[in-house]
């Protein structure tokens, strides 16, 4: 072994104690790590509609007037809606389209946010500046009549079709793109605390002297040291981003019938709280469970990468 191969595996071991060591502080915190098996679970959960639907010989969308309101049954686990439709199998897809609408739209919130913040704390001067006060304008602003407006624009006057502005692929970009264009905020001003503290690094003016490109510094030098908060923000928004769909959904402007979200769903059971409160009860707690759960991951996460944790 040569004298440049003992540093070189010595970096990866100390990677991987230090990966360890996150890993033992985070299943110390035990209501992050039985947060994490439910979620685990849910997602089970939810990919389980089409296998479940296909056994059973159900369509979740099939409406049959004479079967509504039905208690839970060998047939219908949970009963069936407004509609007659098997409400077990439309709570799962149901799931597909709500976590995947928050993982999207945090992944895009936070795609942009994590782009303004490098360039605001890396560059800096007067960029930044007017970065920060963008931000600022965007946080100052009322955020659900900022979503319900957004929501409501009509996107044949955008140039879409009309047989587009009202398919179910439609309403599921639209509620992407609305919440991802206001929630990157928390995101990009965390990113850019990171980079100025990053950039006036030894490493960082040293790599800068010898030549680097701005991107360069920037993707190796600067984004692997503050991806840690990234992590913890990305999970903590995406519970605030489960809500934000429910809300929007709940008030009409979500996800378009027949497709399922847990917010519509909620919708379509709000006049149904005294005569069949299952119907609300089942999307309700399903979101609750969610959030709480998503959060308590993130606490733990927090947690695990924080350097003044006990060991």
């Amino acid at each position: 072994m040569t004298a440049l191969e003992l540093p070189a595996a010595s970096e990866v071991e100390r990677a991987r104690s230090v990966w360890a060591l996150r890993w033992r502080r985070f299943g110390r915190h035990r209501a992050a790590v039985a947060s994490l098996v439910l979620l685990a679970l849910l997602v089970l959960f939810c990919l389980a509609a089409a296998p479940l639907e296909a056994l059973r010989g159900i369509d979740a969308n099939a409406v049959d007037l004479f079967a509504r309101y039905q208690p839970p049954s060998a047939r219908h686990w949970l009963g069936t809606d407004e509609a007659g439709r098997d409400e077990l199998v439309r709570l799962m897809y149901g799931g597909q389209v709500s976590l995947l609408v928050a993982l999207l739209a945090t992944l895009i919130g936070a795609a942009f946010g994590v782009t303004l913040g490098l360039a605001a704390g890396y560059f800096g001067g007067r960029l930044d500046a007017l970065l920060m006060r963008f931000t600022d304008g965007v946080i100052a602003l009322p955020l659900l009549p900022l979503l319900i407006v957004l929501a409501a624009v009509d996107l044949t006057k955008l140039g879409f079709s009309a047989e587009f502005a009202q398919s179910p692929a439609a309403g599921f970009w639209r509620i992407v793109i609305i919440i991802a264009l206001v929630d990157w905020t928390a995101i990009a001003r965390l990113v850019r605390a990171g980079t100025l503290s990053v950039k006036e690094r030894d490493y960082v003016l040293a790599a800068r002297a010898s030549g680097a490109g701005a991107l360069y510094a920037i993707r190796v030098h600067v984004l692997p040291n503050i991806v840690t908060p990234i992590i913890v923000a990305f999970t903590l928004t995406v519970g605030r981003v489960i809500l934000f769909e429910s809300v929007l959904s709940f008030l009409g402007f979500g996800i378009v019938p027949p497709t399922p979200s847990w917010g519509n769903m909620l919708t379509n059971a709000q006049e149904l709280v005294t005569t069949a409160p299952a119907l609300a009860i089942y999307p309700g707690l399903l979101i609750f469970l969610t959030v709480i759960a998503v959060n308590f991951v993130g606490d733990g996460l927090q947690h695990a990468f924080d350097p003044r944790a006990e060991r």
